[in-house]
């Protein structure tokens, strides 16, 4: 089994920083790519970016260059910074990942609020 657990959410105004975290534990040899999703209030849940265990990233057009997925293996653990932040990034972001066992894992998600 999989769990993974989301940290760094918050309040911050508009043009700041914050930097999510997605500590995965359990059979994380099991891991290949953890994604990023985020879902906005009275909107259907989307993707962010995502990061392979060998670092291929990929990112959702409106966040590139004000983004960066990473991941630490040793520690287990895939960061989101994001920079530059707009009012509309408002919503809970979750972490996800798969195995070939289990289809979708999510964490409990982190609120962002970015006030304008």
């Amino acid at each position: 089994q999989v769990q993974l657990v989301e940290s760094g959410g918050g309040l911050v105004q508009a043009g700041g920083s914050l930097r999510l975290s997605c500590a995965a534990s359990g059979n994380i040899f099991s891991i290949n790519v953890i994604r990023w999703y985020r879902q906005a209030p009275g909107k259907q849940r989307e993707y962010v970016a995502s990061i392979s265990r060998g670092g291929s990233t990929n990112y959702v057009d409106y966040v590139k260059g004000r983004f960066t997925i990473s991941r630490d293996n040793a520690k287990n653990t895939v960061y989101l910074q994001m920079n530059s932040l707009k009012p509309e990034d408002t919503a809970v972001y979750y972490c996800n990942t798969n195995t070939l066992t289990t289809p979708a894992i999510w964490g409990q998600g982190t609120q962002v609020t970015v006030s304008s």
